[in-house]
């Protein structure tokens, strides 16, 4: 079961200061809506071009689906899964700056089945979830070889089940390695230097 005492206090110094642009909600009840983002050294929030492509991956899949953002940043693919009627989010963010910022944006929306925890996301996987995740978005920071433990875990802890979606997005050079055996690759795309690959869980 994942502790709740993680879970984000927005407290009295708001990151407004930190702000230095927005992501846009692209489909679905938030369609439109611009939320803050903070200046955070690795933080990329995903393209609107590619976040497209993507939901258009899951779009038969996304009803009332329980999702994970690991390394969720600005939280941008979190909130276009909640935007398109996911059924709730956790979002898992490492950077206290940053998971404020998700907090808050959360507030704005008056979205009471999105959760955020400040956390390291390995962290998080080395507890049994109290259920598993129908959709689980994987954009760890690029470079630092964190792919393959975060793959180990999700396994190793039951966090997604037969038909589960999971989305990983890194560095186009990279080389996935411990994709587990039931694991099947249905989408695959390159825009830039990212790699954009899409699993179910067979």
């Amino acid at each position: 079961m994942i502790k709740n005492n993680t879970n984000v206090k927005t407290g009295k110094q708001s990151s407004k200061k930190n702000e230095v642009g927005q992501i846009r909600v692209i489909g679905g009840k938030w369609r439109g809506r611009k939320l803050p983002v903070v200046s955070e050294e690795g933080l990329r929030p995903t393209g609107d071009r590619m976040k497209e492509t993507l939901f258009n991956w899951l779009m038969h899949d996304l009803t009332d689906a329980n999702c994970l953002d690991l390394f969720a940043g600005s939280g941008a693919l979190g909130f276009e899964a909640a935007s398109r009627y996911a059924g709730s989010v956790t979002f898992i963010e490492k950077s206290k700056i940053a998971a404020i910022t998700i907090k808050e944006n959360i507030a704005k929306l008056s979205a009471n089945n999105l959760i955020i925890f400040q956390m390291d996301a390995l962290e998080y996987l080395n507890q049994k979830p109290s259920k598993p995740f129908d959709i689980i978005f994987i954009d760890p920071p690029f470079r630092k070889g964190l792919l393959g433990e975060v793959l180990i875990k999700l396994t190793a802890h039951s966090f997604a089940q037969k038909g589960s979606r999971i989305y990983i997005e890194t560095e186009r050079e990279a080389i996935i390695e411990d994709i587990p055996n039931d694991w099947f690759l249905i989408k695959e795309k390159n825009t830039g230097q990212v790699c954009h690959r899409l699993f179910e869980h067979g």
